[in-house]
């Protein structure tokens, strides 16, 4: 009977499921086997029954205690979101005369990162040593990443020093990639990877793989493409295979450099196909936005057209692409396409949008996707719609619903918006407006010399030479340098 219970919970689907098999328990006198409790309190969780989960386990918790039973009970809350509850409910282990053990720590050392309460997880850190666990290889990883996440990376360190040497060296590699993500986590993939490089070669090809798609991610995210693609040659003369999230974040590096590594991007892109990674959608997103970056826009349309299922990001991704490559009208036929898939777009997708329209000078299609973003899709305008709109109107010559536009908007202007509007003086020979954004300019970028450049262009092209020498004096008297000028070419290889 037992057995059979612990199957019907296994494969609980819905409320009435759970009550049927809890009711089962109780007629069968089981509802106080812990493997049956634990179960049960994991099937709650997963289906967010929760609340039914801990009243059931706050009856038997006081008459039949069983770490085991707690331990679930803990990990359940976490789970579902539910913390501050996970820390009651470990608080309340010693209350019935248990302790805690190996996996009731990291359980609550959980729920103290998703409350980041710090002071708590030091005590919970004391408390483990007083248990004597110090050295156990779950508790101290738990506790590394507890501390990296709330940015204490010098504790974590410490941490990791103290474990015995002879027990890390050995397969304890949980602990070692604990603090190889830690690093990661809070922007050191440098230290990351002398840890990898140290790290002992005696585990799992599997564990080998995470560590080394993390610090690769770890560069990647830090925007330092290059380092993240010297670590995945390196991974390879480890004769470490890559898996599809490797292959994501060396995608990943490879679109940031654009051109310079569409060699390897492409090498990349047959790898996925050799390794039956084709059909998975995150790689051809990925794929999409590393031959936008390099100028290959036609490669880019011939994944998307191949994918058997696009989501929205596969569509923002396309959109943004044929926008940025000046393609606009082909990007708005592409929205079109979207809207008739029936793909709800999201916030990303219409800032793709409105710069496309940008790009093609649709105004009254600008104005119009702005409205219903809020109207008919009900997405909120965020700064950078504005942007994109007020630099619609700029470029289109609507200057002062432009300045209206920002007069209206529920943001602080950023510079990259007086930017718009300064160059849209330029293009249009408003030098008032110009020196309008210039002012602005000045206090939130004052060392940027092209500001200072384009407004005294602005008043020499309308004859007024007196604020042309004025604009540049400004700049020399703010002892701002001019930036020199660079260029590049980049030699095509056969």
């Amino acid at each position: 009977m037992r057995e059979r219970l612990l199957y019907l919970l296994k494969h609980c689907s819905n409320l009435k499921d759970v009550e049927t098999a809890h009711g089962s328990m109780v007629r069968t006198a089981l509802h106080h086997d812990k493997l049956l409790l634990s179960q049960f309190i994991e099937t709650c969780s997963s289906l967010g029954f929760s609340a039914y989960a801990h009243s059931v386990f706050s009856v038997n918790s006081q008459s039949h205690p069983h770490i085991y039973v707690f331990n679930t009970m803990i990990k359940g809350m976490t789970l579902c979101n539910s913390a501050f509850e996970a820390l009651l409910v470990y608080k309340s282990i010693g209350r019935v005369g248990l302790r805690p053990d190996c996996y009731s720590f990291p359980f609550a050392l959980k729920a103290v990162v998703d409350l980041r309460a710090m002071s708590l997880g030091t005590q919970i850190h004391s408390q483990a040593i007083c248990a004597g666990l110090e050295s156990n290889v779950h508790v101290v990883s738990a506790l590394i990443q507890m501390y990296s996440s709330c940015a204490r990376i010098s504790d974590a360190r410490k941490v990791f020093d103290e474990m015995p040497l002879a027990s890390v060296c050995s397969d304890d590699v949980v602990v070692w990639m604990a603090m190889i993500a830690g690093y990661v986590k809070v922007g050191d993939p440098d230290t990351a990877m002398d840890l990898l490089s140290r790290m002992p070669r005696t585990q799992t090809d599997g564990a080998v793989l995470i560590t080394w798609t993390s610090v690769i991610a770890g560069y990647a995210q830090m925007d330092r493409p290059d380092e993240a693609i010297a670590v995945f040659r390196k991974m390879q003369l480890e004769n470490v295979v890559p898996d599809e999230i490797a292959m994501l974040a060396v995608l990943s590096a490879c679109a940031q450099l654009g051109a310079f590594h569409i060699r390897l991007g492409e090498c990349i892109h047959g790898y996925v196909k050799k390794r039956g990674f084709d059909q998975m959608v995150t790689l051809k997103n990925a794929l999409i936005e590393m031959y936008s970056n390099s100028g290959n826009i036609s490669n880019a349309l011939h994944v998307f057209v191949n994918m058997t299922r696009r989501t929205v990001i596969s569509w923002t991704t396309i959109i943004s692409a044929l926008a940025f490559h000046g393609l606009g009208t082909q990007a708005l036929d592409m929205f079109s396409r979207m809207e008739m898939a029936q793909v709800k777009p999201n916030d990303i997708t219409f800032i793709a949008v409105l710069s496309a329209c940008a790009h093609v000078g649709l105004v009254n299609l600008g104005r119009y996707y702005f409205h219903a973003m809020k109207y008919r899709y009900g997405i909120q305008h965020e700064i950078q719609h504005y942007g994109c709109m007020i630099d619609l109107l700029g470029r289109a010559g609507y200057l002062a619903e432009a300045l209206k536009l920002v007069s209206e908007m529920p943001f602080q202007p950023n510079a990259a918006i007086w930017g718009s509007l300064l160059a849209a003086s330029n293009i249009h020979g408003d030098a008032e407006l110009g020196e309008l954004a210039l002012l602005h300019l000045v206090q939130l970028e004052p060392w940027n010399s092209g500001n200072y450049a384009l407004l005294s262009n602005i008043y020499a092209s309308a004859g007024r030479w007196d604020k042309s020498v004025m604009a540049r004096k400004m700049m020399r008297d703010k002892g701002v340098r001019k930036m020199p000028g660079w260029s590049f070419i980049q030699r095509k290889t056969t």
